[in-house]
């Protein structure tokens, strides 16, 4: 299953952007949610791990760059997609280094053009995903894991900071 995260401050862009990429995928493939604005899209996506986000460059409060620069920092295997009327070479130069975007959609988008995108980013996750699981592997052949911190390292894929406590100075837990 796919996880794509839409950000626009633009109601009836986020509306034909999921119709867009829905028609893409098989509906039981794809979990799309859409934001209006970027500070509940952060919350989501520090609590949930998407495979795509794509966002748009001008919003208010905070633009695309920054947002996705947030969402590099949080989740860095998430690929970011900037979607903007804006075709200012200066923009998608600063998305393309501040942010690392990965690709750059222009408004409007074209149905074809938008499918290829999709399936490139598709990709190159999937790639990213097996790269790190082979790279997992190859540290666990070299440095054996007990099966202790495998449940450790498991527990924290799934719950970031489950495993991390806060004590107290008279040995009591610290509950934030």
């Amino acid at each position: 299953m796919r996880r794509i995260l839409l950000l626009d401050d633009e109601k009836n862009v986020l509306a034909a952007l999921t119709r867009s990429i829905k028609q893409l995928y098989a509906t039981s493939e794809l979990v799309i949610e859409s934001f209006s604005d970027a500070k509940p899209a952060i919350e989501r996506i520090a609590m949930v791990d998407f495979d795509f986000v794509v966002s748009d460059y001008h919003m208010p409060g905070m633009n695309g760059i920054d947002f996705l620069r947030i969402v590099k920092e949080l989740r860095p295997d998430t690929i970011r997609l900037m979607l903007s009327a804006s075709a200012d070479f200066r923009t998608v130069m600063e998305a393309v280094n501040e942010a690392e975007v990965f690709r750059y959609i222009p408004k409007p988008w074209i149905s074809e053009e938008l499918k290829e995108i999709i399936e490139v980013a598709t990709h190159h996750r999937t790639q990213i995903i097996e790269d790190k699981r082979l790279a997992e592997q190859r540290r666990e052949q070299l440095n054996p894991v007990s099966p202790e911190e495998r449940e450790i390292r498991l527990l924290e894929d799934i719950e970031p900071g489950i495993t991390k406590v806060n004590w107290e100075p008279d040995g009591s837990i610290k509950i934030d």
